[in-house]
């Protein structure tokens, strides 16, 4: 049954999902509601119950009529990791998340990629300056549309197709959006990656449009790297990287690589947004169902989406509040074992909570 929390300007509906999702999200709402009091705003937050447990009772992944609920009655959402093994299909992970995303058309998935603390880098040498940049991955074409199938599966002649898609306007729209970012953050440098030397037709309109887009820019530094490379500089080099723009598929692959240059994924949010329209942010880590009810999960992640939530929503001093009290927990070791740390999530989610509210730096 889905639950209304409260009434009022700011639409948020919460959907906790599956594994610790239901424990790191509960944490992430405390904290957004402490920065919105502290703020003087206003939330009508909205539960919804979608996940393995209720598709296990009844058969419910993204209900009909959903899309156009969220177009209609929010203006963001709040989502926890999705995944149970119960349902081995996890049929009803894809059909929440991946529909959500294509369904609300929410091209642009935004990874920062921050390192807050120089502990908790892999990378020797490296401080706070040196990893600080964000992924803006294309988020609803490329290889995962899912067109595509099998030719006599489960024999010897067996041929599977997986189609890589890409629109003029997709990738218009994706590029475009990260050069506005630099122009509205301060920024001057964005690489464009994409493996055009061996995906020669999907990967060539991105080649073109990069060039045709980038010619707006003239305060942009704009570079290419093919994937494989961008990858390994990452790694050698992170300090060059202000702004990163790709495909779907890359832009998975290379905001992960950067968020354990980050610290792990623990402490990666994200955000799916359609800019001027309902968006959705979650933590990028799994349900991880070994570890959930334990009160050991890592609710940074999930904090920090909530903070790119409140940005999202105009409200930047209470993002900016989120994102301070991160870094003072991190700095305190006021953090999960994962982290070296020994606070429980919930305790966790009641220390942020309370700075947020007090203010404090």
């Amino acid at each position: 049954m889905d639950k209304t929390i409260s009434t009022s300007k700011n639409r948020i509906a919460i959907i906790p999902g599956d594994g610790i999702g239901r424990e790191v999200i509960p944490e992430a709402v405390k904290v957004l509601k402490a920065a919105a009091a502290a703020g003087g705003r206003e939330l009508a937050l909205t539960g919804f119950d979608w996940g393995a447990d209720r598709y296990l009772r009844d058969g419910t992944t993204l209900p009909a009529g959903a899309v156009e609920m969220f177009h209609r009655d929010f203006d963001a959402i709040l989502l926890g990791a999705m995944g149970d093994p119960r349902v081995p299909s996890n049929i009803h992970a894809a059909d929440i998340l991946l529909g959500l995303r294509f369904k609300l058309d929410l091209y642009v998935n935004a990874r920062p990629c921050v390192l807050f603390d120089r502990r908790f880098t892999p990378l020797r040498d490296r401080t706070e300056k040196d990893i600080n940049f964000i992924v803006f991955r294309e988020n609803t074409e490329g290889l995962y549309v899912g067109m595509g199938g099998f030719f006599k599966k489960g024999t010897a002649d067996e041929i599977a197709t997986q189609e890589d898609v890409n629109t003029r306007k997709g990738v218009e729209r994706i590029i475009r959006y990260a050069f506005d970012f630099c122009r509205r953050a301060g920024l001057t440098r964005l690489c464009m990656s994409d493996k055009s030397n061996a995906l020669t037709f999907a990967h060539d309109l991105w080649q073109r449009v990069f060039k045709e887009v980038r010619a707006e820019y003239p305060g942009v530094e704009a570079s290419h790297m093919y994937i494989d490379n961008l990858l390994m500089q990452m790694v050698r080099d992170p300090s060059q990287f202000q702004v990163i723009v790709t495909g779907n598929l890359f832009g998975d692959i290379a905001s992960d690589v950067g968020a354990q240059l980050a610290g792990g994924l623990g402490l990666a949010p994200s955000g799916n947004i359609h800019p001027g329209q309902v968006s959705l942010f979650e933590p990028v880590h799994g349900s991880a169902p070994n570890i959930a009810g334990k009160n050991i999960a890592n609710p940074l992640g999930a904090v920090l989406s909530a903070g790119m939530l409140c940005a999202h929503l105009g409200w930047n001093a209470e993002a900016q509040a989120i994102d301070t009290a991160v870094r003072t927990a991190l700095r305190e070791g006021k953090t999960p074992a994962e982290l070296g740390g020994s606070l429980g999530t919930r305790e966790i989610g009641d220390y942020l909570a309370n700075l947020v509210a007090a203010g404090k730096k």
